[in-house]
């Protein structure tokens, strides 16, 4: 079955117009406003996906949701409030912003909260072709997830067992709506399939899996693709060794190197720096990265999966940048920006679509032909990080290299260093990016760092 060639235009099936979930926001505020809040902010929203997963042939789940919520925030003088409900019946309403009043009453003075800064707010929305919902009868989505599973099933008479294979669409809408006059919001969809496996050999027992996510369901990687990759990759693991402990260069591969800029990212906004918990405080103008490297935010991506034209707090968004390895600025709400003497930077709830790019990128093949001999990790284990001090110690899967070329599988070791040497000692960018969330980033070659094996 070609997604391509699947219906996939039509209208989603919402059980509230936009105009009635405008409607709620504007009652929201009046009730607000009359029950003594000097400001208002909230978000209504609902969602509706499907989720089907097929194991060894046979359908294991077939999952609907459907779901809506509320959420009102109030201001009493320098007191804040918030509440939240699933039910959107008047009474529910009035009972939701009655809660938070009370609750914002018996709260402590915080100087800092309130609504973002009137002249921040997104006063333009550009269409930024978010919306594609997929009409997907289950019979197809089982389908579908059959044939994926059965290419990974296919690939080697070693894949001797599967985990299964899912296939997954769901819409969403919402309205943010303030007391300063903004009330704005847009629907949403986010489509995936994926497909885990499990290769056997004599004793040795290995998985992997593979996996596409898009707002629109002809952005997919293909079945056969998604697939036979989910395959290959559980075979390539097969006859994983130790290593002895050293220190060589490591390319994380473009699935786990997003995670390197994650931490970069928690680092620099707001709620670790106000608190001094970062190992990166006060590095706005400073050089981070190599010079060679550059950091692009872009809110307003089409079809991105983190594009937005405001935040969470209706905040324009607007691009950053690390220019030439240097921190150009953090990722900013309202409230921590102010706790920081500075201005939101439109990134409450999170940063929008992160490009990371060099002038000369590389191939994956000429990555491992540069590092030469090291480890190249192709899957991250535990929680060994710290924000504060940037020591980084985690479990890690891979590949060992030699003379450019992978030799052999790699388990149970353990690789370690320091974020702040690891982001400046990245020596090397692949072009090998893959989209799978707010972070876009290819294969990152680092320069040194320390492998614990046996």
């Amino acid at each position: 079955m070609d997604i391509s060639n699947h219906p996939v235009e039509k209208q989603a099936s919402f059980s509230y117009s936009s105009e009635t979930l405008q409607q709620i926001a504007d009652d929201v505020l009046i009730l607000a406003r009359k029950g003594g809040a000097d400001a208002c902010d909230m978000n209504v929203s609902e969602g509706s996906g499907q989720n089907v997963t097929v194991r060894q042939g046979e359908v294991e789940t077939i999952e609907y949701t459907r779901d809506k919520g509320l959420s009102v925030t109030v201001h009493i003088g320098h007191k804040r409030g918030n509440a939240s409900s699933s039910d959107f019946s008047p009474q529910a309403i009035r009972d939701t912003v009655s809660a938070a009043l009370s609750i914002a009453r018996y709260t402590a003075d915080d100087i800092y909260a309130g609504l973002a800064d009137q002249d921040l707010l997104a006063t333009s929305f550009p269409d930024l072709d978010l919306y594609h919902p997929w009409e997907l009868p289950v019979e197809e989505a089982i389908e579908l997830a059959r044939q994926c599973e059965a290419v990974a099933l296919a690939t080697d008479k070693r894949i001797t067992n599967s985990e299964g294979a899912s296939v997954s669409a769901g819409t969403s809408q919402f309205i943010y709506a303030n007391s300063l006059g903004f009330c704005a919001g847009y629907p949403l969809s986010r489509h995936s399939i994926s497909c885990a496996v499990i290769a056997g050999e004599q004793s040795n027992m290995q998985r992997d899996y593979w996996y596409s996510v898009a707002r629109a369901a002809g952005d997919l990687e293909a079945i056969a693709e998604i697939g036979k990759k989910a395959g290959m990759r559980s075979l390539a693991r097969l006859g994983a060794k130790k290593i002895a402990t050293c220190e060589v260069p490591v390319l994380f591969e473009s699935t786990v190197a997003s995670s390197l800029i994650g931490y970069f990212v928690q680092a620099i906004s707001g709620g670790s720096l106000y608190r001094k918990s970062s190992f990166l405080l006060d590095s706005i103008g400073k050089q981070i990265f190599p010079a060679t490297l550059q950091i692009s935010e872009l809110p307003h991506l089409p079809r991105g999966l983190a594009s937005c034209a405001f935040d969470d707090e209706g905040v324009a968004t607007r691009a950053l940048v690390v220019e030439n390895g240097i921190v150009r600025g953090y990722f900013l709400g309202s409230y921590t920006a102010r706790k920081l003497g500075m201005h939101s930077t439109g990134n409450a709830g999170g940063n929008h679509n992160l490009i990371v790019e060099n002038d000369a990128p590389l191939s994956f093949d000429a990555l491992l032909k540069k590092m030469n001999k090291g480890l190249l990790v192709t899957e991250l284990l535990g929680h060994g990080v710290n924000l504060v001090t940037g020591d980084y110690s985690q479990g890690a899967a891979g590949f060992w290299v030699e003379n450019g070329e992978i030799s052999h599988p790699v388990e149970e070791i353990t690789i370690a260093g320091n974020l702040k040497d690891m982001l400046s000692g990245i020596i090397a960018l692949g072009s090998d990016t893959i989209v799978r969330g707010s972070r876009q980033c290819g294969s990152l070659l680092i320069e040194r760092m320390t492998i614990a094996g046996h």
